[in-house]
């Protein structure tokens, strides 16, 4: 079946980008609960309004109540990170009359597409998935660390629509000496110096079929801050991954170097990437997959709910790919766990709904923990783990909830 899917023309694009940088705070604030957690809501193209970090480059968080709204994040609320101050590209070089992706460098066949040729020369394929920011949730972290300070919404999960990368590299026709694979979106830096945002994968992962180079999400073309036209999709990988703005695959025959990916985005070469608060890491390696979270989203910190009457909790849990086990869920500090129901299954690298029917008892307060475990036995600690960068955050997180 051939999908099409709708496009910005170049007039559009260019109407787009002018009013697209600095996008139209909405007169709205929200108070993340956390140290300088004071935010703006505004309003980007093809965006609702969204929490903004920083507007040059854009980076914008997901309000956590649209967690709630449905299991596929839509994309008009879907978070957005750039690294560069040339972000997101102009609209003149993702016109998609003239957008080209090369394949090049150690391959026996050097390859360039339209992306029309790419729909028409590889097979289509759809997963569902999530992308997470490695610092997604690093506003929580104690002691503070330096980056971002964000929330829990830079995340989302959607359904991807593209190619699988393997079928590029393989028509290609990977040099003997092949070693790594990389990518470079149309993103700029803006001044001289600064090191471009280049990405590299291993042939291991590059060449497992649930790499994609998708064009589309939730069944529309990406939108303008989440990639246009295409974007690496790598699942149960952190975001960093994820290159925006594809146009550049190059094979090489030796480890790269590039800053992204040392020294940046690294981790303590430990089991569970953590050191002691305060202390540097010794060996590092870069960041790879996620760890098991979940969270309650039917409730928000601070809510008032009645006591004696049901509520239904509702929420979600995810992992690196291996699948959700089990979530089990605390109402009573931690002392005692009752299994929650897991809903439909979107795929092994997508949220996992689960529910549980509750009936609160007493008065003033009361808290709900949630734990997820995958199928490799693999879950969450109860207390927050520490590193230097304010990657991987994944404790049992706990909502205060008010009862009358």
């Amino acid at each position: 079946m051939v999908h099409h899917y709708p496009t910005l023309d170049r007039r559009q694009f260019l109407q787009t980008g002018l009013i697209g940088m600095t996008g139209v705070a909405m007169g709205e604030t929200i108070e993340l609960p956390f140290e300088n957690g004071h935010r703006l809501l505004v309003k980007y193209p093809q965006k609702r309004p969204l929490i903004r970090l920083t507007a040059r480059p854009p980076q914008l968080e997901t309000p956590f109540s649209v967690f709630n709204e449905s299991l596929l994040t839509p994309n008009d609320a879907f978070f957005v990170r750039y690294h560069l101050g040339g972000a997101p590209p102009p609209a003149s070089v993702l016109d998609t009359t003239v957008f080209r992706l090369t394949v090049s460098g150690s391959v026996l066949r050097s390859l360039t597409f339209s992306l029309d040729e790419l729909k028409a020369r590889f097979e289509t394929v759809e997963t569902v998935a999530v992308n997470q920011c490695s610092g997604n949730s690093r506003g929580y972290f104690t002691p503070r660390v330096p980056g971002g300070q964000l929330g829990h919404g830079a995340m989302g999960c959607a359904r991807w629509t593209g190619v699988r990368l393997a079928d590029l590299l393989k028509a290609a026709e990977l040099s003997v000496g092949a070693k790594q694979v990389v990518f470079d979106g149309m993103d700029r830096p803006l001044l001289a110096g600064i090191p471009d945002f280049v990405k590299a994968l291993s042939l291991d992962q590059a060449l497992n079929s649930d790499a994609l180079l998708a064009w589309a999400m939730n069944g529309e073309a990406l939108p303008w801050l989440n990639g246009f036209p295409l974007r690496l999709v790598l699942p149960g990988h952190y975001g960093t991954y994820w290159v925006k703005h594809l146009h550049s695959i190059r094979v090489v025959d030796e480890e790269f170097k590039g800053f992204w990916m040392s020294p940046a985005y690294r981790i303590p070469e430990d089991p569970c990437a953590h050191v002691l608060p305060g202390t540097p890491p010794g060996r590092t390696i870069p960041i790879s997959r996620f760890n098991v979270r979940s969270f309650l989203t039917s409730h928000l910190e601070g809510q008032t709910i009645r006591s004696g009457q049901e509520s239904i909790l509702r929420g979600m849990a995810f992992d690196g790919g291996s699948g959700i086990h089990e979530v089990l869920v605390s109402t009573d500090e931690g002392g005692s766990w009752r299994g929650a129901e897991l809903g439909r299954d979107f795929g092994r690298f997508a949220f996992r709904e689960w529910t549980l029917a509750w009936r609160p008892k007493g008065a003033n307060s009361c808290s709900v923990r949630v734990r997820a475990m995958n199928r490799l036995g693999e879950s969450q600690p109860l207390e927050p783990l520490w590193n230097p960068a304010g990657y991987m955050r994944n404790v049992v997180e706990k909502t205060s909830l008010k009862l009358i």
